[in-house]
């Protein structure tokens, strides 16, 4: 079985946690600028992008690298293939709001997501940070302990949801609570770390959205799939063409996601 070396892991994992510092510390003086597709994107996205990247090329130079902000490295026979966020949640980051993520996915070359470095410098669990990490065929750790899953998560009270997928659903069978924050890695990653929520709902995003957490909900036993109860799965429009995956999502344990599609289901 092919592996990751585990020190060059470690190298990875300390410059993500610091790409999270500097995106901290930047966050008060950075500058606003929208993207063709009316997204915004700051200063910071870019330097970030620019140094894990090159993080990757030098740690793990047989791997393929996709990232928001820069070009598709694709390598037909890597093993694995790492995919960048430098900031999930731009927009709330460029307002000084708290819920941002630098997000670091891995996936195998079955396209399955194994592997996550996810970097909270200002959304943590009762402390200022969250730092979560997940090596392929490795034990889940959150802030560098390991995470084992003892909540109930199966009767749905309380979710996430995009701030633009509220109009799309029919509340009238749901008496819970929404949760939104402005990042579409916070909502998929909440459902496992935070215990009162039980699900999330997100809307059609890009694959640096979602694959970081998708493979630590995969490692409690979760999983996403789309409302219809399609399985979820990493096309190559998706990957490489970087499109929009064109469903909304549920997220969750098998149980969660049928009670979902019961109490939180689309509009017709």
């Amino acid at each position: 079985m092919y592996t990751l070396d585990k020190s060059a892991l470690d190298e990875l994992s300390k410059e993500i946690i610091e790409a999270g510092i500097f995106a901290k510390r930047m966050q008060n003086e950075i500058h606003r600028s929208f993207k063709s597709d009316g997204s915004v994107l700051t200063e910071t996205d870019l330097a970030i992008s620019k140094r894990i990247e090159e993080d990757v090329a030098r740690l793990f130079p047989d791997c393929g690298f996709i990232s928001e902000e820069a070009e598709i490295v694709k390598k037909e026979d890597a093993k694995y293939t790492f995919i960048l966020d430098p900031i999930d949640g731009t927009d709330v980051y460029s307002q000084g709001l708290p819920s941002f993520a630098i997000s670091l996915g891995i996936i195998d070359s079955n396209r399955e997501p194994v592997g996550a470095m996810i970097y909270l410098p200002r959304f943590g669990r009762g402390r200022e940070d969250m730092f979560v990490r997940l090596d392929p065929n490795g034990e889940l750790l959150v802030d560098g302990k390991v995470f084992t899953l003892q909540d109930n998560k199966d009767d749905v009270k309380q979710v996430t949801m995009g701030s633009g997928g509220q109009v799309k659903m029919d509340f009238s069978h749901f008496e819970g609570k929404v949760r939104t924050f402005g990042s579409s890695i916070i909502h998929l990653l909440s459902v496992v770390v935070f215990s009162a929520i039980q699900g999330c709902v997100n809307q059609p995003c890009f694959v640096w959205d979602i694959v970081s957490a998708h493979a630590v909900l995969k490692k409690v036993g979760m999983d996403i799939v789309y409302v219809d109860g399609e399985k979820f799965v990493y096309t190559d429009s998706f990957l490489y063409e970087k499109k929009k995956f064109k469903k909304d999502i549920y997220a969750g344990t098998p149980k969660a996601i049928e009670c979902m599609r019961k109490i939180l289901p689309v509009r017709v």
